[in-house]
C-alpha cells in the first residue's frame, strides 16, 4: 500500500474511548503535540455496556482521575441523570458514589471537550501497522495509506481489537455495538512478537421504557443530599429531579428458560473461546453456578434523557434472540416488554501484560505505551485510570523526565497498574475494594488530598484549583487543631446530652478530638459546643470526622505503608540473571524472569514467588553478586 506522510506529532493515541479520551487529553494537557485516531468520531467515549460511572472501587478510581486533572468526574457530572452514594451505613473505606449517564450526552460533552482542547487533532482513521525502527515506534498507519510520524504512541484499542459478537448460534466480526472492530492491528501486534490473549465481555438486551409495567418493581431514587465525582463541581448545581432506575428479580420461570436453552448458550457450547469476567458472569451463567438461589436482582436503568431505551442490568447475555425475548417476559413487570437491542458477548484481544513496564510501556517496543480493556481490564474507570496514567508516561518519556508511577498506597490506579504488571490476569480484571490493602487511607473522599499535589507537579492541574486544594487541606489542619485544644467539662449539660446520645457520662474533661472518637457521636453534634468562627463546608468536616475518628486504624495503615516503602527502595539490578542465583525455586525463576520485578517488594507480589526466593535475592543483591544477562542472551 502506498503511503503518504500526514503528520507530525509527539504523541499519537489510538482508540478514542474512555481509555484514549483521558490519554489524549493528559498528553495535550501537557503541552505535547497530540493526534487521537478512531474508527468513528461517533463513538468518542462511547458506553456500549452499562450507561453509568463509579461504584466500589471504580468510584475512588474516577476522583482520582479528577484529582489528577482528568476528565471523566466533570463529564459525569455535566451528564448525569442520577447519583447515588452507596454503602454509606459501612465505613469510609468502602463508601462510593455511581451515576447514571445520559448516554448520549456523555459521549457528546467528551467529544466537545476533546475538540476544543489545545494541542490536541481528533481524527477519524482505522491504525492497521505500527511503524518501528530499531525497536523504536515511530508513528502509525491507516488504512487510506496515511502515515503520522510520532515520538510515542498510546494503543488504547479496547474490545475493537479483532472483536466477535456473539449471540446464540451467530458469530460475526464486529466490535462493540455493531461497530467496525480493528483487525490489522492485532495482527501487527504479533508479527511484532506480541503475546495476546482473547478475552471476552457482554451487555444485555434492551428494551422500551413504555412497555414496561414499573408497578410490579420497587422505584430506586438518587439521593437528595448533593454529592459528585469531581473536587471542582459546584454542589450547589446538583440536580434534584434525577431520573429513577427500578428493581425487579428473576424468578423460576426465568430459569426454566434459561436450563432449557442451556444447549444453545455459547457460553457452555464452546463458540465462546475467550476468558469472560468472573466478577460480571452472565445470567445464564449465573443460573448454572448458583442454582439454589430462586432469583437474582435486575435493575431497569434508562440509557438518557430524551429516550425510552433501557438497560437491564443483570441480564447479560448471548442466548438466542428469541430465547432473551422469552427470558425477560418472563420477569415481573416486564411481561409486555418490547426488546429494542439484542444483549451479545463480545470476544476480543487483549496484550498479556507481563509484557509492560509500571509506566504501561511495552516491553518489546520502545515508546509504545498500552492502556484500556486492551491491557486486559474491564470497566470504564479503569480504562480511563489507565489511559491518563499511559499518556502521563508517554509525555514524560519523550521529554527525558522520570516516569510518573503510582503506588498501591497512593492510589487505587496505583493498586491496578501493579496487579496487572506484577500479577497479570487470566480473565478481564475488574478493581474491588478488596484488592486494596491500604484501602482505609485510599477512600474517595480524599483523592484530592492524596493526588492534587501530584496533578499540579504534572501539569495537569492549574493554579486556581491547587490554590482551592491548599485552602482546603490548610482549614481541616486548623479545625483538628482547634478541636485538639478544647476541653469538654462533666457540666449537666454535656452529662445529659451524652445520655440522649446512649453514651457514657464523663467522670472527668476529655478534648474535643477524643470525646468525637466514640462512634455514637458526631461532629455536628459536638461542635454546637464549641461552634467554629465561621461555617466549615460539608467536605472540611468529613474530612476532620474520618481523620478523628479513624485515626487508631489510619496510624496503623501509614506504618504498613512506611514499611512496604523501605522494601521498594530496594531495587533490583537491571537486566539481572536469575539463572545465577542458587537456591531459587523454579517457579519463581521463571515468573522473575517473565516479570523482571524493579524492585524487591515488588518482586515480593509475584504469582510463584515466595518469601524464601525473596531472601534469598536480597542476600544475593546485598553481596554484591550481580551476574547481569547479556543483550544476546537477553533477545
Amino acid at each position: 500500500m502506498q503511503t503518504y506522510n500526514a503528520g507530525e506529532y509527539d504523541v499519537i493515541v489510538v482508540g478514542a474511548g474512555h481509555a484514549g479520551s483521558e490519554a489524549a487529553l493528559a498528553s495535550a494537557r501537557m503541552g505535547a503535540k497530540t493526534l487521537l485516531l478512531t474508527l468513528n468520531l461517533d463513538m468518542v467515549a462511547f458506553m456500549p455496556c452499562n450507561p453509568s460511572v463509579g461504584g466500589p472501587a471504580k468510584g475512588v478510581v474516577v476522583r482520582e482521575i479528577d484529582a489528577l486533572g482528568g476528565e471523566m468526574g466533570r463529564n459525569i457530572d455535566k451528564t448525569y441523570i442520577q447519583m447515588r452514594m452507596l454503602n454509606t451505613g459501612k465505613g469510609p473505606a468502602v463508601r462510593a458514589l455511581r451515576a447514571q449517564a445520559d448516554k448520549q450526552a456523555y459521549a457528546q460533552e467528551m467529544k466537545k471537550t476533546i475538540e476544543r482542547q489545545e494541542n490536541l487533532d481528533l481524527r477519524q482513521g482505522i491504525v492497521e501497522e505500527l511503524v518501528v525502527e530499531d525497536g523504536v515506534c515511530r508513528g502509525v498507519i491507516t488504512n487510506s495509506g496515511a502515515k503520522y510520524s510520532a515520538k510515542a504512541v498510546v494503543l488504547t484499542a479496547g474490545t475493537s481489537s479483532r472483536g466477535k459478537i456473539i449471540i446464540g448460534e451467530l458469530k460475526y466480526s464486529s466490535g462493540p455495538n455493531n461497530s467496525q472492530p480493528s483487525i490489522k492491528l492485532s495482527e501487527n501486534l504479533i508479527d511484532l512478537g506480541f503475546e495476546l490473549a482473547r478475552f471476552k465481555t457482554g451487555t444485555p438486551p434492551r428494551i422500551l421504557g413504555s412497555t414496561i409495567d414499573y408497578s410490579k418493581t420497587e422505584i430506586q431514587p438518587g439521593d437528595e443530599m448533593a454529592n459528585l465525582f469531581s473536587f471542582m463541581s459546584n454542589l450547589e448545581d446538583y440536580r434534584q429531579n434525577q431520573i429513577p432506575c427500578w428493581l425487579t428479580y428473576s424468578n423460576e420461570l426465568t430459569h426454566e428458560v434459561i436450563r432449557a436453552n442451556l444447549h444453545r448458550a455459547p457460553m457452555f457450547t464452546g463458540i465462546v473461546e475467550g476468558v469472560g469476567a468472573r466478577y460480571c458472569p452472565s445470567i445464564e451463567d449465573k443460573v448454572v453456578r448458583f442454582s439454589d438461589k430462586p432469583r437474582h436482582q435486575i435493575f431497569l436503568e434508562p440509557e438518557g434523557e430524551y429516550t425510552d431505551e433501557v438497560y437491564i442490568q443483570g441480564l447479560s447475555t448471548s442466548l438466542p434472540e428469541e430465547v432473551q425475548i422469552q427470558m425477560i417476559r418472563s420477569v415481573e413487570g416486564l411481561e409486555n416488554a418490547e426488546m429494542m437491542r439484542t444483549g451479545y458477548a463480545i470476544e476480543y484481544d487483549v496484550v498479556v501484560p507481563h509484557q509492560l513496564k509500571a509506566t504501561f510501556e511495552t516491553k518489546i517496543i520502545e515508546n509504545l505505551f498500552t492502556a484500556g480493556q486492551m491491557n486486559g481490564t474491564s470497566g470504564y474507570e479503569e480504562a480511563a485510570g489507565q489511559g491518563l496514567y499511559a499518556g502521563i508516561n508517554a509525555v514524560r518519556k519523550i521529554r527525558g523526565e522520570e516516569p510518573f508511577i503510582l503506588g498501591r498506597s497512593d492510589a487505587y490506579i496505583g493498586v491496578l497498574v501493579d496487579d496487572l504488571v506484577t500479577k497479570g490476569t487470566t480473565e478481564p480484571y475488574r478493581l474491588l475494594t478488596s484488592r486494596a490493602e491500604y484501602r482505609l487511607l485510599l477512600r474517595h473522599d480524599n483523592a484530592d488530598l492524596r493526588l492534587t499535589e501530584k496533578g499540579h507537579e504534572l501539569g495537569l492541574v492549574d493554579e486556581d484549583r491547587y490554590q482551592r486544594y491548599l485552602s482546603k487541606k490548610e482549614r481541616v489542619a486548623k479545625e483538628i487543631e482547634r478541636m485538639s485544644s478544647l476541653r469538654f467539662k462533666p457540666t449537666e449539660e454535656v452529662q445529659a446530652f451524652l445520655a440522649s446520645k446512649n453514651s457514657a457520662p464523663l467522670k472527668d474533661g476529655i478534648l474535643f478530638i477524643d470525646l468525637l472518637k466514640r462512634p455514637e457521636l458526631r461532629y455536628s453534634d459536638l461542635v454546637e459546643f464549641f461552634p467554629p468562627a465561621e461555617a466549615l463546608d460539608r467536605e472540611i468536616i468529613e474530612q476532620v470526622e474520618i481523620s478523628i475518628k479513624y485515626a487508631g486504624y489510619i496510624s496503623k495503615a501509614q506504618d504498613k505503608v512506611d514499611k512496604q516503602k523501605r522494601m521498594e527502595a530496594k531495587r533490583i539490578p537491571e537486566n539481572i540473571d536469575y539463572d545465577a542465583i542458587n537456591g531459587l525455586a523454579t517457579e519463581a525463576r521463571q515468573r522473575l524472569k517473565l516479570i523482571q520485578p524493579q524492585t524487591i517488594a515488588q518482586a515480593s507480589r509475584v504469582s510463584g514467588v515466595n518469601p524464601a526466593d525473596i531472601s534469598i535475592l536480597m542476600v544475593y543483591i546485598e553481596q554484591g553478586k550481580i551476574a547481569k544477562v547479556q543483550p544476546s542472551e537477553k533477545a
